[in-house]
């Protein structure tokens, strides 16, 4: 079964350039690199979005990782990311016969939208296969691989 990843990145700031334009920018919070596997549905992608919102890897008064991205305000730069289904197993050149292909702009924007509406987070993204440059400052650093 192939399904959705993100790659979560604590970032103290991160935005997305697209035409020699910023599209979108944030301060403290979560750089996401998001991508849908061949299986993926609506709610492979609710429960993703669950579990971004309430990963606890910001740090508490003690320092330890305790507090999610609710609990400190930040915000989130989601960034479509088909490479995230890179296979490298034969030879040099990676495939993508595991990445979703109809169907996952929709997830994506689903995805985008859930976190804003159903958790109040401010979520700024990328454009869904636009050629983008990324710029973000990883903090700790701190980046997990999640799956469902």
């Amino acid at each position: 079964m192939i399904t959705i990843r993100v790659l979560v990145q604590r970032a103290i700031d991160a935005s997305v350039e697209i035409n020699n334009e910023i599209h979108g920018k944030i301060d403290k919070g979560y750089m996401l690199l998001v991508g849908f596997g061949l299986d993926d549905t609506l709610e492979n992608v609710k429960k993703m979005a669950y579990k971004v919102a309430n990963l606890r890897i910001f740090p508490d008064k003690d320092d330890k990782l305790n507090l999610s991205i609710l609990d400190v305000g930040g915000s989130i730069l989601s960034i479509s990311q088909f490479t995230l289904y890179a296979d490298t197993k034969k030879g040099h050149r990676p495939g993508f016969s595991n990445a979703m292909r109809d169907g996952a702009k929709e997830l994506y924007l689903a995805f985008n939208e859930i976190l804003r509406k159903e958790y109040n987070l401010k979520v700024e993204e990328g454009i869904f296969g636009a050629d983008m440059y990324v710029k973000f400052t990883n903090v700790g650093p701190t980046t997990i691989m999640l799956e469902f």
